[in-house]
């Protein structure tokens, strides 16, 4: 399965953040761990958005190493 990675180091960051929070078992909800990452990697509110939008289309098969 090809996943399509977003543009931008800083989503790219905070994809694998949350991929891997979730990999090891965080039961936060998903809403939750994108504010976390966008704290964490000082995402724009535009970029905040983007990232809830992918997460949104991909649903939960977003998983990336």
């Amino acid at each position: 399965m090809t996943t399509i990675m977003p543009e931008g180091e800083k989503i790219r960051k905070a994809v694998k953040w949350i991929s891997a929070e979730r990999q090891s078992g965080n039961k936060e909800p998903l809403t939750v761990l994108i504010e976390k990452a966008a704290l964490l990697f000082n995402l724009s509110p535009k970029e905040e958005e983007y990232l809830r939008i992918f997460y949104e289309q991909e649903g939960d098969r977003i998983i990336l190493k």
